[in-house]
């Protein structure tokens, strides 16, 4: 029997580069997966197929994670197909370049909801049901630039600074229910970005290589094992060692 065999994973911002990774490597784990994006259907309806074409199982639900009417309409859909939610991956973001001086605030927001507000709302829906399996996960994504800082991504490396605070106050909160909460920080990662990804951070690893999608997803999948029931709180690098705090 595989590890997470019987257990349902949540993934926002499901359908490319770590999101896509993830949904993988806990389907092969044994998760089923529920697939969320806020508008990519045929790339959401593409990760679904690669699910199922392995003998997994996978739902797509496209809406919006601000929206709080549909996030719990998406609870409700995970509940129906699977019966249970044991697994919410917070990867949902963008991470637009923008000189602050030119930032406007509709920009601001824009990428601060996402990633904070975005967080905080599946959260919040999921805890219910998560809280019910006795040994749930919460695994936020967060970003080596909220730790080392970058230029002209000020709401960026804001919103990924409140993703580990968000880490540590629910860890505080619900760890002692049973639910572990951490924090996975990717470094440079390789590979083709989204048009929602900006050009990265100009700062590099000390390892000849950048990392690849699923160095961050095998983190996040290894917190997710009942052998991680005794981390919770931490934000875990996966950087090459760009950062060593």
């Amino acid at each position: 029997m595989k590890p997470l065999s019987g257990q349902t994973a949540l993934i926002t911002g499901a359908v490319r580069r770590i999101g896509r990774a993830t949904a993988l490597e806990l389907s092969e784990l044994g998760a089923a997966i529920v697939i969320n994006a806020r508008s990519s259907r045929d790339e959401a309806l593409a990760v679904q197929q690669e699910i199922q074409a392995a003998g997994g199982r996978a739902i797509v639900c496209l809406g919006d994670i601000r929206d709080e009417v549909f996030v719990s309409q998406m609870m409700g859909q995970t509940i129906e197909a699977f019966g249970r939610l044991d697994i919410l991956v917070n990867n949902a973001s963008i991470r637009a370049d923008s000189e602050f001086l030119s930032l406007s605030l509709a920009e601001w927001k824009d990428v601060t909801s996402i990633i904070l507000d975005g967080a905080f709302v599946c959260a919040k829906a999921a805890l219910p049901h998560i809280l019910k399996t006795g040994a749930g996960r919460i695994v936020n994504v967060g970003g080596v630039s909220a730790h080392i800082g970058a230029a002209n991504r000020a709401h960026v490396v804001t919103a990924k600074a409140g993703i580990v605070g968000l880490t540590r106050a629910l860890a505080c909160e619900f760890s002692p229910r049973g639910v572990t909460v951490n924090c996975v920080v990717p470094g440079k990662i390789g590979g083709k970005r989204s048009a929602t990804s900006g050009k990265g951070i100009d700062a590099a690893p000390i390892t000849p290589e950048e990392g690849t999608v699923e160095d961050v997803a095998r983190m996040i999948a290894h917190l997710c094992l009942p052998a991680s029931r005794y981390i919770t709180g931490q934000s875990l690098h996966v950087s090459g060692g760009m950062l060593m705090p």
